[in-house]
């Protein structure tokens, strides 16, 4: 057991051990031996010259051999190999910083740069950044935190929809990301996107959109000509159909105005298609169909006469027929026909005054001349001074014009035989042909009477006295033909006003 003065001893002259762990520099080991010497002088025996080859020694071992915080690491500074070779001494591994720099600040001086309590504050270069810009030496003997200066890298960019991008370094800082979208779409918002140093990228991901319309081509529709007597031509074509640039998804395709296939009339006839895409976006093209009429020179009634006309009166195809009022003949062709090449067939028509033929020998024979023609008004009297008579032919004179309009020829028969007379106009009937009319038609000879007849020589109506010229035109106009002679006559603008 140690005496108790020896540990009285010990206790003022710590081991050699415990005196070293206090120092960690070559200054710490040389005042170290200058107190070691200092401490013993009294008690031991001064230092001969034989035994300072033995103390330069040793101090040359000292100084070529790693020690704790001596800053020599014969082994290099992977902290696990600190771990083992200082074992139960906090000392962190050295820091070595890729990329950037470290400076550090210890409590112990600048030769315990990695001692427990050191802390080291890490500067990453640009592009680069670290978990943790100070680090401290712990117990542990590793540092607080991952000090590595690490490339910044920003999150990879969502792709966009109908679009894609083309990066110069990929997701790493000063990376120049490009967008663009597919055929079809526009690019909304930024162009190009940077990755900063606060990793995030300068412009957010932009959006395709379709602003394109679609394109639809009308087709091509040349002139039509209307088919033989009609106004109109069947017109065919073929739907259309539209083209997108994006994504190919369309409506249907809408037509404004008359389908393929039908009865365009005559005239120019705009056209138009319609289509979407599913962005609402409109396409549409316009075309026009025109159809044409052959139409010959167009034809007018003649005078005295009518025109009536099929179709459209002078298109391909279309027909004329002729008639003159009564008191006139037809010359000519009574029906014309508009040719292909817009001339009309036949000739000329022409309405001539009637030809009466009083030299016939039988009233039949003179009848059959007005058959269809014209109506009779035979007026008899038994002497040219009969009252009626007179009074009767001074109110029709005025009414000539009415009588032509409604085809009636007035006949006169007045004495009686053989001195009668009778008279169409200025055309003076013989005694005998005027005497078979009284005959045929049973009229008195010896008073006065008025006979009317219609075209087909029908006995209409009988006046055994004068009458006034609106009641005898009341009577004709309710004959039926005269009807449809009205008709013609209102459309051909005859009429007696003036």
């Amino acid at each position: 057991m140690p005496h108790a003065g020896d540990r009285a001893g010990a206790a003022e002259n710590p081991p050699f051990w415990s005196e070293r762990r206090a120092f960690g520099s070559r200054n710490a080991l040389e005042g170290f031996l200058q107190l070691r010497f200092t401490r013993r002088r009294a008690s031991a025996p001064r230092l001969t010259m034989d035994m300072w080859p033995l103390v330069l020694l040793l101090v040359q071992l000292c100084l070529c051999s790693g020690y704790e915080g001596s800053g020599h690491y014969t082994h290099g500074d992977d902290e696990d190999w600190y771990s083992r070779r200082y074992k139960g001494t906090p000392w962190c591994a050295p820091i070595k910083v890729k990329h950037g720099d470290v400076s550090c600040r210890t409590p112990r001086g600048e030769h315990y740069r990695n001692v427990m309590g050191t802390r080291c504050k890490i500067r990453c270069k640009q592009g680069y950044e670290t978990q943790s810009t100070e680090v401290v030496c712990m117990a542990s003997k590793h540092w607080s935190s991952n000090y590595a200066c690490r490339q910044i890298r920003c999150p990879k960019p969502n792709m966009p929809v109908n679009g894609g991008y083309k990066c110069s370094d990929g997701s790493y800082f000063s990376s120049r990301c490009e967008f663009f979208c597919s055929p079809g779409f526009s690019l909304k918002g930024q162009k190009t996107a940077t990755c900063q140093h606060t990793s995030t990228w300068s412009a957010a991901v932009p959006t395709c959109v379709d602003v394109d319309p679609p394109k639809i081509k009308c087709p091509n529709v040349k002139d039509k000509w209307a088919e033989p007597g009609k106004l109109t031509a069947k017109v065919t074509w073929d739907t259309p159909e539209g083209d997108d640039t994006a994504d190919g998804i369309l409506t249907d395709v809408t037509l404004k105005g008359r389908p393929p296939k039908s009865d365009f009339p005559e005239g120019l006839h705009k056209m138009s298609y319609t289509v979407f895409d599913r962005a609402g976006n409109k396409g549409a093209c316009r075309f026009t169909v025109r159809v044409r009429v052959r139409r010959c020179s167009p034809l007018v009634a003649p005078d005295n006469g009518y025109m009536k006309c099929d179709s459209d009166r002078d298109n391909y195809g279309a027909t004329c027929s002729f008639t003159c009022t009564g008191g006139f003949e037809l010359q000519g062709s009574a029906a014309r026909v508009c040719q292909h090449g817009l001339t009309w067939s036949g000739t000329d028509t022409v309405c001539a005054p009637m030809s009466i033929n009083v030299g016939v020998r039988t009233a039949d024979a003179l009848l059959d001349q007005f058959y269809e023609k014209r109506r009779l008004l035979i007026i008899s009297a038994p002497t040219a001074a009969n009252h009626n008579y007179r009074f009767q032919m001074t109110n029709l004179q005025p009414a000539q014009c009415g009588l032509d309009l409604r085809h009636v020829t007035v006949i006169e028969l007045v004495g009686t035989y053989p001195a009668q007379i009778g008279r169409i106009g200025h055309r003076l009937l013989p005694p005998g042909l005027a005497l078979q009319l009284r005959l045929l038609l049973r009229i008195p000879q010896r008073s006065f009477q008025m006979l009317l007849l219609d075209k087909q020589g029908i006995d209409k109506q009988r006046y055994p006295f004068p009458v006034t010229a609106a009641e005898l035109f009341t009577t004709v106009d309710t004959f039926p033909l005269r009807r449809d002679e009205m008709a013609l006559q209102q459309e051909a603008g005859q009429s007696c006003q003036s």
